[in-house]
């Protein structure tokens, strides 16, 4: 039993001897009101590609090495652009590069593809379909 009241306490954390990946779950995120999705109380849990949308999602939203509760290897390096004058075109390579490291260490997503990154004033904005094991999503508008 956990201390929290909020989990249950297991976790999956063998990988069928054939290399198989186990089923990647996540909890079900609201991506309008940016908060995670309850029901009666209790958080939702959704599977395969649903799952590996969130975790893009999250992956994307959170610097890599500042939150020791992730690995140093979770997250990405965007924030190493800031303050720096740098041209438009290494901003967009580096930014390019730096989505392909944050997201290609999840060995549920294969490869990205149509990679396309806007630099807008101050902002980053990528679109982008990524290859997953479980099929094709397509990510706009992070």
């Amino acid at each position: 039993m956990s201390i929290f009241p909020f989990i249950d306490g297991r976790v999956a954390t063998s990988i069928n001897n054939n290399n198989e990946l186990p089923l990647l779950r996540e909890y079900k995120w609201d991506f309008t009101q940016n908060q995670f999705e309850l029901e009666d109380g209790k958080f939702k849990i959704v599977e395969g590609l649903e799952a590996v949308k969130i975790w893009i999602y999250k992956a994307l939203k959170t610097q890599k090495a500042r939150f020791p509760i992730y690995s140093k290897d979770y997250g990405h390096d965007l924030e190493k652009m800031i303050g720096k004058e740098q041209s438009e075109g290494y901003v967009l390579s580096q930014g390019r590069r730096y989505l392909k490291e944050a997201l290609l260490i999840s060995p549920y997503i294969t490869n990205l593809r149509e990679v396309k990154v806007n630099f807008n004033k101050d902002s980053l904005e990528f679109k982008f379909t990524a290859e997953t094991v479980y099929g094709e999503v397509r990510i706009e508008d992070v």
